[in-house]
């Protein structure tokens, strides 16, 4: 077999059962050396599921898996990290208050008799950091570098720890484009290094820049494993979900009406006492839908929690449909018309224990039609939430069923069933489509755009800058806690990426 076609991993007949649910359904995968293998597939394919097997983390409950050849059963991630295979995970796992060397080398650091080797280390991570492109300052805080620094850092220590084959999960969401174009000229460097990637991530347009083959999973079965050449989106689209998928938003110009939603030298600080919305000012009016984009960690999460009343204002206003909001709390937010998809609808949008029936009445169970007189009315309950349920297409469960039951796109249906269903003049959808496959993003959107077109104004907060181009009819790019431009019209990838890190000052589109 030529160099460039050896087998390094064979996993076959992979097998996964959870009580009810058959996670991995005799699934083959295999990787050769020095390629990007790409894994596809909705949420409840199985991907986690398969590469949890692989680094150690579970045990399949049939087939095998070949390391180089020989069969091989790890019972822990140390087992899988001594065999050479690597894992980054999407939510990085570093120490912020350790430098970057002492990240990397944790576990097995260099001595110098009984203490560490500091400058050992440094100079260890410094070679590997230029063997591949790596480049970051060893002796650095984790917590003073960027986001995509971060991410240099855990694949440095995967490759301190000699690892052959690295498994990177959703690598770039939380990556502006140009610090994604840069991880895949590291990806590049390692595969010409003989490493093998295998590439988890639901961005297709990804998926056929850095791939050489393309392995699509669907309800925990196998469907096909592709070349990279000859595939499309729509093609993989459709194995990941089993039929046509509208990839691209399709919507009109909006018609901006009324201001709805204004907000005016918004100041915000953290627990800590420190600035993270620092005179934020903008309006957003009804059938319009204003996009704000960002890299994680600028003050997206502070200006949503206080615009919903979750977060104390430090100064500035806050008004909705021209009525001033004084101190803002949760429940005045919502009594005075303005809906929130929450960034986290686990721990803010939904109680995991309650039915669908008791979460789609969680804000108004107080009022009629749900109760009246003090006395409540689960028939009612019940009856909206089969309604909503049909609606919004909430698949694997009834009324009755408890949310945490759901799998993550139909929790977020439920979500935003309950949030629309209120009629609310606005409509903050913060990370709507966070973790969610091709078909239920197709959905979230189409929903979007169908409520800005009966007059909604909708604040659309998103790390994926292809959503906050696709949907927005304005966008704003915020970046430590200020406003550093604003577009209307056309605008490139570049430009907004350009602005996410503070490069330009701001602009104004008319």
């Amino acid at each position: 077999m030529p160099v460039a076609e050896e087998l390094v991993l064979e996993m076959r007949g992979i097998r996964k059962e959870f009580p009810g649910v058959l996670a991995n359904d005799d699934v083959d995968l295999d990787i050769r050396r020095g390629e990007v293998h790409a894994l596809l597939g909705e949420n409840g394919a199985g991907k986690s599921t398969l590469m949890n097997i692989l680094y150690g983390l579970y045990r399949h409950d049939a087939g095998e898996i070949l390391l180089h050849g020989k069969p091989v059963s790890f019972g822990s991630a140390r087992d899988a990290i001594q065999a050479g295979i690597g894992m980054v995970h999407q939510h990085f796992m570093l120490i912020p208050v350790m430098t970057v060397a002492e990240n990397i080398v944790l576990g097995m650091e260099p001595r110098d008799g009984i203490l560490l080797d500091e400058r050992g280390a440094e100079a260890r991570v410094r070679e590997l950091s230029e063997q591949f492109g790596l480049v970051v300052d060893p002796g650095a805080l984790v917590s003073e570098i960027t986001v995509g620094q971060e991410q240099r850092v855990e694949i440095l220590k995967a490759l301190f720890r000699g690892a052959d084959i690295l498994i990177l999960d959703e690598p770039t969401a939380v990556l502006t484009p140009q610090e994604a174009g840069e991880l895949f000229e590291i990806v590049r460097s390692l595969k010409a290094d003989g490493k093998s990637i295998i590439f988890i991530s639901h961005k297709l347009n990804e998926v056929l820049e850095i791939a050489d083959r393309i392995t699509v999973l669907r309800r925990g079965k196998k469907i096909q494993t592709v070349p990279r050449e000859g595939a499309t989106e729509a093609s993989l689209a459709r194995a990941m979900v089993g039929r046509e998928v509208l990839l691209r938003v399709e919507k009109t110009p909006g018609t901006p009406g009324e201001v709805l939603l204004k907000v005016d030298d918004l100041q915000v600080v953290d627990e800590r006492g420190l600035p993270k919305v620092r005179g934020v000012s903008f309006e957003v009016r009804a059938g319009e839908i204003v996009g704000v984009a960002g890299v994680d960690g600028n003050g997206q999460t502070e200006l949503i929690e206080a615009i919903t009343g979750l977060r104390r204002l430090d100064g500035g206003t806050i008004e909705v449909a021209g009525r001033p909001i004084h101190s803002p709390t949760a429940r005045t937010m919502l009594d005075a018309g303005v809906g929130h998809i929450p960034e986290d609808r686990q721990r803010r949008g939904l109680v995991l224990e309650f039915s669908i029936g008791e979460n789609v009445s969680l804000h108004d169970y107080a009022k009629p039609p749900d109760a009246k007189w003090g006395w409540l009315f689960p028939k009612q309950m019940l009856a909206r939430a089969a309604r909503l349920i049909k609606e919004f297409d909430v698949r694997g469960g009834v009324p009755t069923t408890a949310a945490g039951g759901l799998s993550g796109g139909n929790q977020q249906k439920v979500v935003v069933a309950r949030e629309v269903d209120r009629d609310p003049k606005v409509l903050i959808a913060a990370q709507p489509t966070r973790g969610l496959d091709v078909g239920a993003i197709e959905f979230l959107h189409r929903r979007l755009v169908a409520e800005r077109d009966e007059g909604r104004a909708i604040l659309l907060v998103s790390l994926e800058l292809d959503e906050i181009l696709s949907l927005s009819d304005r966008i704003l790019v915020i970046y430590e806690g200020e406003i550093a431009g604003e577009h209307s019209g056309e605008v490139s990838e570049h430009e907004i990426g350009l602005e996410m890190l503070g490069v330009g000052g701001r602009t104004a589109a008319a």
